[in-house]
């Protein structure tokens, strides 16, 4: 589990296909934070640590699936592409966010952004099927960051982006027609099954 606050900005370094895609990662973490075996959240995706360097050099490596890769920004990326990080929760860390499984549910295309007083103000259009699970205050995570959704209009929901935000994720890159990983709330998903039956 993770908590939409992202702790570092990795940079991708390598890109090796071996049946699976074999993704090495530059970062900041010292390895102790990585273990082998252990859980990142890359761009707001659940991977898990397969190979990590030294201290000196610091980076890991993670796989992503066909599965993966076709449901997420990862397929998209290239070497030198920039990248949300997110250690996940241990017990008693602040929930600062919210509470974030590292599951996309699908991508959101950013259609239109404008500066708004010190912010940005940007408007994301979904796929109809996800629609309904956004709704106006309610939480989304966007490329692995913990967001409010300020409106929703049919299939189009609106944010703010305060320029910390931009500064320390990859938001500050972000241009129209580019997508990010989208991952509804984890309680608005279950409540749409309740309702459902």
């Amino acid at each position: 589990m993770f908590t939409g606050i992202v702790t570092d900005v990795g940079e991708v370094r390598q890109i090796e296909k071996r049946g699976d895609t074999h993704i090495v990662i530059a970062t900041h973490y010292t390895m102790d934070k990585l273990p082998m075996g252990g859980s990142v959240a890359c761009a707001g995706t659940c991977l898990t640590v397969v190979e990590r360097g030294p201290d000196s050099d610091p980076w890991f490596a993670v796989t992503a699936s066909a599965e993966t890769l076709s449901k997420t920004v990862i397929g998209t990326w290239k070497t030198g592409t920039k990248v949300n990080l997110e250690l996940p929760l241990k017990v008693g860390d602040e929930l600062g966010g919210h509470i974030v499984s590292g599951h996309v549910d699908g991508l959101a295309e950013l259609v239109e952004m404008h500066t708004e007083g010190e912010s940005t103000r940007m408007l994301f259009e979904v796929p109809k099927p996800l629609a309904k699970f956004i709704a106006e205050k309610g939480s989304v995570a966007l490329d692995g960051v913990s967001l409010t959704v300020n409106e929703v209009d049919g299939n189009r929901f609106g944010i703010n982006v305060i320029p910390h935000t931009q500064e320390v994720t990859t938001f500050g890159q972000l241009k129209p027609g580019m997508k990010v990983n989208l991952e509804i709330d984890t309680i608005a998903r279950y409540v749409a099954r309740l309702v459902k039956g």
